[in-house]
């Protein structure tokens, strides 16, 4: 049975002036999710500045996220590290807190080889008894799982149940979807390539824009599965300039700046992250108005 299907939300880490997590906003946001028709929520992921985050606040997010939430829908907590043992640690923790999945990014920075990722994936896997989705984005951490080494994880490891593939390489997640076969669950990371994926026989979406347009990337994902070709691909296509505004800076610098002027929460961003640049912020401003989001 799949982790969820439709649009999963990158959800953002809220901060206080002082950069403190503000852990009564990220309380508010899952609340505001769940009324919006959010089909689940992430945490700690790269759009929740978890590189950032200690690990005393990375166990304590993803603790107030699962309760907040208590089971209203799906929560997947991000715990890939880069160092095997660490990720095993945060995996356990998270599985305590109650979550329903992880989301284990590829070993950053070292890398690995495609029988390192196997062996790593397979033993994070192995100390759990919840499901795991591989996340699969070289732009950040040099390191691609190849459709090969996906296919096979997925069918030697009961609880490797999906993959979000951030690659932006269609060619590549569709050999993925002719090798595994129907054995594993793909989700696209890529906002401006929900629809394609879902035609390669994605279930779904763990979006950056699902922060700011709720409603409509679940409607996105759910009118294609039922059929509803023509309403996917007009909301795809509504989208395009809203997506490409929301990465004309390094994510999550310009949706940090897309919540706060929607009034949801503050827009700060840790170090090495800076402020939105000023000529940035004017188109995000204008695509947000364009697509007929309401500014607060």
């Amino acid at each position: 049975m799949a982790v969820f299907k439709g649009s999963g939300v990158a959800l953002v880490t809220p901060f206080k002036e002082n950069l403190e997590v503000d852990y009564d906003q990220l309380r508010k946001l899952c609340d505001w999710h769940v009324e919006h028709g959010t089909d689940a929520i992430i945490v700690c992921g790269t759009t929740g500045e978890a590189s950032t985050l200690t690990e005393e606040e990375h166990s304590k997010c993803i603790e107030v996220v699962a309760e907040q939430i208590h089971g209203r829908i799906p929560v997947i907590a991000g715990t890939g590290s880069n160092a095997t043992y660490t990720a095993v640690k945060l995996s356990k923790e998270a599985e305590q807190s109650g979550v329903d999945g992880l989301l284990i990014v590829t070993p950053y920075y070292n890398k690995a080889t495609q029988q390192g990722l196997i062996r790593h994936y397979t033993e994070i896997a192995e100390s759990v008894n919840i499901p795991i989705i591989m996340y699969n984005v070289p732009s950040r951490t040099g390191c691609n799982i190849q459709p090969a080494t996906a296919a096979q994880l997925a069918k030697e490891v009961d609880n490797i149940v999906a993959i979000k593939e951030a690659s932006g390489n269609i060619s590549q997640i569709a050999d993925l979807a002719a090798m595994a076969d129907g054995c594993i669950d793909i989700y696209s990371g890529n906002d401006d390539q929900v629809l394609p994926l879902l035609a390669l026989g994605g279930i779904g979406v763990i979006s950056v824009t699902a922060n700011i347009i709720p409603e409509d990337t679940h409607n996105l994902v759910h009118s294609f599965l039922n059929g509803d070709i023509e309403t996917s691909r007009k909301l795809q296509l509504k989208a395009m300039e809203l997506c490409h505004a929301l990465f004309c800076e390094v994510n999550p610098i310009p949706v940090k700046k897309a919540v706060e002027l929607m009034g949801l929460c503050n827009g700060y961003v840790r170090m090495p992250m800076t402020e939105m640049e000023a000529k940035n912020v004017e188109r995000l401003k204008k695509a947000m108005v364009e697509y007929g989001i309401k500014l607060a």
